[in-house]
């Protein structure tokens, strides 16, 4: 028997309602804050997201699936939505048709990762974007949307996490200032914070090994050591969280695992989740577009990964969905009886009504079983009696009650399942 590969996993039927339910109240969400929906590639060029990401990224490092194609092009399936959609705000001239553009995605991405609970090698995720305006307004407004749709989805243990690190200037002064920090702790830290001590060392105060937080503790904060433009933007963004009724905690410790972030960033935790616990973050990217050669153009944007807020979703018990009961279920005795019913079945398919035939060939006894497991609303059994009478009996599996229908008019007996 061959297997799926190890980190990945099959969404079966009975799954399936839960994920509409969540794209629903995702969509929903987005209609009413006026955010367009963008679809992008399974895959872009490589060089997409060395130069976005990071290269110093646990993405870029361990986790990107990349490979040749025949033309010798370096390919990679998608590990963020966030690349894709600016190459695509840039390549197709979005910003030649409306100077401030928002869009959303939902998408599955690829990461060679640690397969944990909610978390997986090919994984759903929702995110928005919104480039053009750098306003506080704007980073508030993308972090209200995130914990509406969670509020949507019926959860409540969520905690929101919010952080600034500063424009480039403030960060590049910063990593010195930490470089210093963390020299003389160096030999105490993981293996790859000891890699990354030269290149991003903001990289060891999300580091989730024990040593690193203990080391970094007492850490020098971002928000000590910005400059007062973006003291005042941080400032503003949580006097909005908070007249807005969104509570927030300072976490000095959230600088996102993502290169190109710079100001306000955050995240959304669930408290019933344990060490996994992240539901989705983002920020603030205000020189992304230019570094993938557009013009300078703030934004800001987030991710949420699906799987995880279901498992959430499960932990509270709340949002569980099943598809609805068939509404008839035809029962069959016979060849001359089966084409009859496919004939039926067609007219009241069209008529908007659910309908399942058997066309296995089972005795009655087993059809009525498969009917009720199936939660059938009601049955018409069609046998040669009822074809050479013209009529049969309609049966609702709840009451028990028949009522006796016309077999050459589908519109009668649709009007009787309907009712």
């Amino acid at each position: 028997m061959i297997k799926g590969p190890k980190g990945i996993r099959d969404i079966l039927p009975e799954e399936i309602p839960n994920w509409h339910h969540m794209e629903a109240c995702i969509r929903e969400t987005m209609r009413r804050f006026n955010y367009k929906e963008i679809r992008f590639p399974t895959f872009e060029e490589t060089e997409l997201f060395t130069r976005s990401i990071g290269v110093t990224t646990d993405i870029v490092e361990k986790q990107m699936y990349t490979f040749q194609d025949a033309g010798k092009r370096s390919l990679t399936l998608i590990p963020e939505g966030t690349a894709s959609v600016v190459r695509a705000y840039i390549e197709h001239g979005m910003a030649k048709k409306s100077p401030y553009v928002k869009l959303y995605y939902i998408s599955r991405m690829y990461r060679y990762e640690s397969p944990q609970a909610g978390r997986y090698r090919q994984h759903s995720q929702f995110g928005i974007e919104a480039i053009g305006s750098d306003r506080p307004a704007q980073d508030v407004e993308v972090i209200q949307i995130l914990l509406e749709t969670l509020k949507t989805l019926g959860l409540k243990q969520v905690e929101l996490k919010v952080n600034s690190i500063g424009c480039f200037d403030d960060r590049m002064k910063y990593t010195s200032m930490l470089r210093d920090y963390l020299r003389p702790r160096l030999d105490k830290l993981c293996k790859d914070c000891q890699r990354r001590f030269d290149s991003n060392p903001l990289r060891s105060l999300d580091c989730k090994k024990e040593q690193c937080i203990k080391e970094t503790e007492n850490a020098p904060r971002t928000v000590d050591h910005m400059c007062s433009d973006c003291t005042r933007h941080f400032d503003t963004v949580k006097e909005y969280l908070s007249l807005l009724g969104m509570e927030y905690i300072v976490d000095p410790r959230l600088v996102r695992g993502l290169d190109y972030y710079t100001r306000t960033v955050f995240e959304a935790v669930s408290t019933v989740l344990g060490g996994q616990d992240s539901l989705g973050g983002g920020g603030r990217y205000d020189r992304l577009v230019e570094e993938l050669g557009g013009e300078p153009t703030p934004a800001a944007g987030f991710a949420a990964g699906m799987e995880r807020i279901l498992l959430a979703m499960e932990k509270e018990k709340v949002g569980a969905k099943s598809y609805p009961p068939v509404d008839l279920f035809i029962a069959v005795l016979g060849e001359k009886a089966q084409v009859e019913g496919m004939r039926l079945a067609t007219s009241i398919r069209a008529q908007g009504i659910s309908c399942h035939m058997d066309i296995v060939g089972r005795s009655l006894k087993a059809q009525m079983r498969q009917a009720d497991k199936m939660g059938a609303r009601k049955v018409l059994i069609i046998g040669e009696d009822e074809l050479k009478n013209g009529k049969a009996q309609l049966k609702t599996l709840e009451t028990g009650a028949q009522t006796e229908v016309s077999l050459s008019s589908s519109e009668e007996i649709s009007k009787e399942v309907k009712k």
